[in-house]
């Protein structure tokens, strides 16, 4: 039976637009490049040949636009798993609920969701300036748990080595494993740094910065240095990959992740001045997306 979505499980604005981002699914392209910053999205937005659309409401900063014969949606998303809760979710129903009936499409529109970030570096092999593509997230979050579909898409020998490798509180969401679009991962990150990234849920404590308040686990860095699966490491920390990977393997879209990485965890160092080599990584995304 044809489920009809109330209005308290999808919200839509008056004039059918997504409640959150506030824009309708003639305003989105099927490729996405996705940022944090609201502010990066004009950067992105600069080296399009045209504009088409152009939305802000609250962190979510929206152009839409043509760059080389693609037509190509910049969106920002803001800090968080939490956050990709909402815009996954979101554009997904743009791509594939009827609005106004609030009913599932007959046709599946297939979304490219490419995240570009800044990271931390946790490996000698992802020094300050280097790029890296998620090619498995790790989420500390526990986000895809809360979905049917979550453990389906998820790595769980992974997870449990990883458990078992860094003895996990328990009193933490189990982690999870989730592996980026692979066909993406070749065609955009074929000459890039290549590893796990661990989306955490926080940037401070979850990543193991003590400023005032004591680590539960003090040696949690270290522990995730030194854990190897398969021949993969931990490169580096963010706050995103794994609820984007999660939440598009689940729905039928494909997405992937790639970080500038601007503090070395391992070294200690951080570079504030970042954005000539970040816009370089914008124009490789867009050439390749």
């Amino acid at each position: 039976m044809e489920r009809t979505i109330p209005p308290d499980e999808l919200p839509v604005n008056a004039d059918g637009s997504a409640f959150h981002l506030h824009i309708t699914a003639e305003q989105l392209a099927d490729k996405i490049v996705m940022m944090g910053d609201p502010e990066r999205v004009p950067a992105v937005a600069a080296y399009f040949d045209s504009v088409e659309f152009d939305q802000q409401s609250r962190e979510f900063r929206t152009i839409t636009g043509s760059y080389k014969g693609k037509r190509i949606t910049a969106l920002s998303h803001g800090i968080g798993c939490d956050n990709l809760d909402i815009v996954v979710t979101e554009l997904d129903a743009l791509a594939n609920i009827d609005m106004k009936t609030r009913t599932e499409k007959p046709d599946f529109r297939r979304l490219t969701m490419v995240r570009i970030g800044t990271s931390g570096g946790l490996q000698p092999f992802c020094p300050i300036g280097a790029y890296v593509v998620s090619q498995i997230c790790m989420g500390m979050d526990g986000l895809i748990y809360f979905y049917d579909k979550g453990e389906r898409v998820a790595d769980s020998e992974l997870s449990d080595a990883f458990i078992k490798h860094t003895g996990w509180n328990k009193f933490l969401a189990k982690p999870y494993f989730v592996p980026s679009d692979e066909e993406l991962i070749e065609r955009i990150g074929y000459d890039m740094v290549k590893g796990i990234t661990c989306a955490a849920n926080g940037f401070y404590g979850p990543q193991g910065r003590h400023v005032r308040l004591e680590l539960s686990d003090p040696d949690q860095n270290r522990k995730m240095e030194s854990f190897e699966y398969k021949g993969l490491q931990i490169a580096n920390y963010e706050m995103e990959s794994a609820a984007l990977a999660g939440l598009s393997a689940m729905m039928g879209h494909k997405a992937m992740t790639v970080c500038q990485i601007i503090a070395g965890r391992y070294s200690g160092k951080m570079n504030t001045d970042y954005k000539s080599r970040f816009e370089e990584l914008i124009v490789k995304v867009l050439d390749r997306i």
